[in-house]
């Protein structure tokens, strides 16, 4: 392993115990949360390139002695590999009044409304990442920790600005504090030996940053992805590092079962989220990961994380809209679900971003349920209703039908305009390998299955009118299916 043994390296006693420090008690860092409850550090980064040991930061900085520079400022952190951001927040929270987290898929345009939005006043990279941003002076990151030891001290209650989709394509900004973000979290690893995490998810997004915050207050391990990687090699990784503990999202895990590499990893803990995770994706990891504990969370950046399921089921209990659970509240408002909680964002940055929540503090999450013998199950996203002559079709209830053959591997259902009904519905299908191979008639007859199928279990409007078999389907940067007009 590249990097220093952190069993071996206590922090310094002024890292935490600094008078300043006593004098800034209404404010914790996410440093000092972690040396508090962890005297002696054990984290660790894995980066696709180097690993980093958390405890290196308690003798160095990233910083080369910039760091008060950065008091008091909003900063961004745009940085190529996710490494250099993870070490960045340890280093800036409670030191910097807002980080704004970027992900590198913006483009200029893009970065440069986020840096007006966000008042940035620096602009943190690595090598690689990305260019100059005009008037504002940028920072380049050291590849590990060095210099003098910088005496920690919080003096702000960071601000960490998250970035969600917007309409106009421009991404709106969604402000959390280390409160919001991990007041819920476990402090310590879960019982059962060492817990080493990683996620498909970039920890610039909420998702991943879940899992981030997850690993560094329980002094963890985490194995940091990249986008530039195929499946085969990030488990390899994971497999070698002694990965314990993975997430990611439905269409990660249905290509992680399509390419073949699931055996090359043999976690504890398997965890989806981010979009619905259907019956047959859960019952096949169940198939890949027999021993394995396998849950869907539901969380989005504004509401939070709202609850996890672990009882193999999709959906979730209608129970758990009975008054309070865990500090959270849901409700469900014209099929929509509303959450409240001490774990959603505070706000929109911006001048015109509108508003979070309601008057009453609740967020609408926008996704849609419907309840079923007990059991409420995710139909889809507002947004994503395709309106046949009047009559709404959610695109995740016909994929699941189509997803429930064995012989399918994911499915992207999508509108197509037709002069008559307004739309149709069309779906896009990747078969398994086996039946990707297989003859015409062979195919034909899947083709016929499948719609028989969704003639089934479906009224005849949502049935597709045209099944397309394609090579492979588009995810986003977030790892969801791609979705016109999304």
């Amino acid at each position: 392993m590249n990097g220093i043994d952190g069993s071996a390296l206590k922090y310094p006693l002024r890292s935490c115990c600094h008078e300043a420090d006593r004098e800034n008690r209404a404010v914790n860092s996410l440093w000092q949360t972690i040396t508090q409850s962890h005297p002696v550090l054990r984290g660790a980064f894995h980066g696709r390139l180097a690993t980093v040991a958390i405890a290196e930061l308690a003798g160095g900085s990233i910083f080369g002695g910039r760091l008060e520079a950065l008091r008091g400022q909003s900063v961004l952190i745009a940085t190529r590999e996710q490494l250099g951001t993870a070490l960045a927040l340890v280093e800036l929270d409670g030191v910097a009044r807002r980080m704004v987290l970027c992900t590198p898929d913006l483009d200029a345009e893009q970065l440069r409304f986020v840096a007006t939005t966000a008042e940035a006043q620096w602009c943190l990279t690595d090598q690689g990442g990305v260019a100059e941003l005009p008037g504002l002076p940028n920072l380049l990151l050291s590849e590990r920790p060095g210099g003098e030891a910088p005496l920690r001290r919080a003096s702000e209650t960071t601000e960490w600005i998250l970035l969600t989709s917007g309409t106009t394509g421009r991404p709106k900004l969604v402000s959390h504090t280390l409160a919001s973000l991990a007041g819920a979290l476990p402090r310590v690893a879960a019982p059962g030996g060492e817990t080493v995490w990683s996620t498909f998810y970039d920890i610039r997004r909420y998702g991943g940053l879940q899992i981030y915050l997850r690993a560094v207050l329980s002094d963890s391990r985490i194995v940091l992805s990249c986008p530039r990687e195929s499946v085969h090699d990030f488990f390899l990784r994971g497999s070698a590092a002694g990965v314990t503990h993975i997430s990611g999202t439905p269409s990660h895990w249905r290509r992680v079962l399509m390419s073949g590499s699931a055996a090359s990893l043999r976690p504890a803990y398997v965890r989806l989220s981010g979009e619905i995770a259907d019956q047959t994706v859960l019952d096949n990891l169940r198939a890949a990961y027999p021993d394995s504990r396998i849950g869907h969370a539901f969380a989005s950046t504004e509401a939070g994380v709202a609850f996890d399921v672990n009882d193999g089921l999709a959906g979730f209990p209608a129970d758990y809209l009975d008054g309070t659970r865990a500090g959270i509240e849901m409700k469900v408002i014209d099929a929509s679900l509303h959450i409240r909680s001490d774990r959603k964002a505070r706000r929109y940055v911006g001048a015109d971003a509108g508003a979070l929540q309601d008057e009453d503090g609740f967020v609408d999450t926008g996704d849609l349920v419907e309840l079923i013998a007990g059991r409420y199950h995710f139909r889809g996203r507002k947004s994503g209703v395709i309106n046949v002559g009047g009559l709404k079709v959610h695109p995740e209830e016909v994929e699941s039908v189509l997803n429930s053959d064995p012989r399918v591997r994911m499915s992207l259902v999508r509108a197509r305009r037709n002069p008559i009904t307004g739309a149709l519905v069309v779906a896009d299908i990747v078969l398994t390998d086996a039946a990707r191979t297989g003859s015409e008639p062979q195919t034909a007859r899947i083709k016929s299955d499948l719609l028989e199928a969704c003639r089934a279990a479906l009224p005849a409007y949502k049935v597709p009118s045209a099944l397309r078999f394609v090579a492979a389907l588009e995810l986003t940067a977030a790892g969801k299916l791609v979705r016109p007009g999304a």
